[in-house]
């Protein structure tokens, strides 16, 4: 699975706006949603920034593995 199908899977599964993810990102909801179309890469730090926010390691985003385990709070 492409990290796009994940970072979609993981905002419809908790039914969270485009929107509502791109005011966490820092960016447009225009923008956020060429991320998940694939029309534009998301940055780094806009991954890292979803995985503390969804609580999940970046290798499950990335589609690494598809174990899905949250990570342990800090």
């Amino acid at each position: 699975m492409k990290y796009i199908e994940r970072i979609r899977a993981l905002r419809e599964d908790r039914d969270i706006t485009q929107q509502a993810i791109a005011d966490i990102l820092g960016t447009s909801q225009t923008m956020y949603a060429r991320y998940e179309r694939g029309a534009n890469e998301m940055p780094i730090r806009h991954i890292i920034t979803l995985c503390e926010f969804y609580n999940v390691s970046a290798d499950y985003i990335l589609g690494f593995t598809n174990k899905f385990q949250p990570k342990p709070n800090k």
